[in-house]
């Protein structure tokens, strides 16, 4: 069964960095577009960030942009998120996706659509106190 699997969240203050990772097992994610997503309490899941397979494009939400970088190591088969100068507002759970049909993202501001994304992991809760 595929499994995506998300680390590295926590707790940091205000300013601080964090970096996600998310790896698979049964399931290369090299051939796929693959976004990250978090989802703050009581509010809807966003798309984050997202990495092609084509060609490695790299694509951001406006919030975080500047911030956040998303990179591959193919040969470790793990997708990361390096997330920096950390906002109470980036407070959320954290989720990687792959898109089974797609192997580029969409373009700004949309970048990833939740609904065409496949195969989720469990998530990984990032705190980010003031």
């Amino acid at each position: 069964q595929v499994q995506l699997v998300e680390s590295g969240g926590g707790l940091v203050q205000a300013g601080g960095s964090l970096t996600l990772s998310c790896s698979a097992s049964r399931f290369t994610l090299e051939y796929y577009a693959i976004g990250w997503f978090r989802q703050p309490p009581g509010n809807e899941r966003e798309a984050v960030s997202c990495i092609s397979s084509e060609d490695t494009s790299t694509f951001y939400a406006g919030s975080v942009k500047g911030r956040f970088t998303i990179s591959r190591d193919n040969a470790r088969n793990t997708v990361y998120l390096h997330m920096t100068n950390l906002k109470p507002e980036d407070t959320a759970v954290y989720y990687c996706a792959a898109n089974l049909l797609r192997t580029g993202c969409r373009p700004p501001p949309l970048i990833a659509k939740t609904s065409e994304y496949d195969y989720w992991g469990q998530g990984t809760q990032v705190t980010v106190s003031s």
